[in-house]
């Protein structure tokens, strides 16, 4: 037995990297394919006007019908998985109850986000991504599309499927209150 003194723990390299999907690892989940992006896209932009840095979670029926949808403002902060999960999961228990019970999921749950910047992947889409999948499996969801809303138009990333419009509304951000996008939570549910 020996007696002495542990080594001191290594340095700490810097912020830590939230949880995240690389664009490679969420090509290989096998999400499913939109059959008509432009039209679920163009319906939530309508519906919610999102500004930069606006979330709008959206559930879909088997026939691509929006369910419920609900956006909120994502505080600027590093980019953590965990705490994008948690934020879906709090908008879809409010405008929808889980599948949870089912034995495999009817309904499909896309993200689009609206941001500034260029329409490539970054680390906050990775944290987006990994916090909608876990959202879905927690929430009895299929994971569906992840789409970006930048000034271009919009994206989605690991589809290679994009179009001009609608875009990020870059001339709104201005205007818009501190945290920016949308001043207040917005929730929709269709009627059944």
């Amino acid at each position: 037995m020996a007696f002495g003194f542990a080594p001191p723990p290594p340095a700490d390299p810097g912020p830590r990297i939230g949880r995240l999907l690389e664009p490679a690892e969420w090509a290989a989940a096998g999400i499913p394919l939109l059959r008509d992006p432009r039209e679920v896209i163009t319906g939530l932009h309508s519906r919610h006007r999102p500004a930069p840095s606006t979330a709008v979670v959206a559930v879909l029926d088997h026939e691509e019908r929006v369910t419920a949808s609900a956006s909120f403002t994502r505080r600027p902060t590093t980019p953590d998985g965990w705490e994008l999960r948690n934020a879906l999961l709090t908008q879809l228990r409010l405008v929808i109850p889980h599948d949870l019970r089912r034995r495999t999921p009817v309904r499909t749950a896309v993200l689009l986000y609206c941001r500034t910047g260029e329409a490539h992947w970054t680390e906050e889409d990775g944290a987006w991504m990994w916090g909608l999948r876990d959202a879905c499996t927690l929430h009895g969801l299929r994971c569906g599309a992840y789409i970006t809303l930048t000034a271009s138009g919009w994206r989605i990333l690991g589809e290679g499927r994009s179009g001009r419009r609608p875009r990020s509304p870059a001339h709104r951000a201005a205007r818009l209150t501190s945290g920016g996008g949308a001043p207040e939570a917005h929730r929709h549910t269709a009627a059944r």
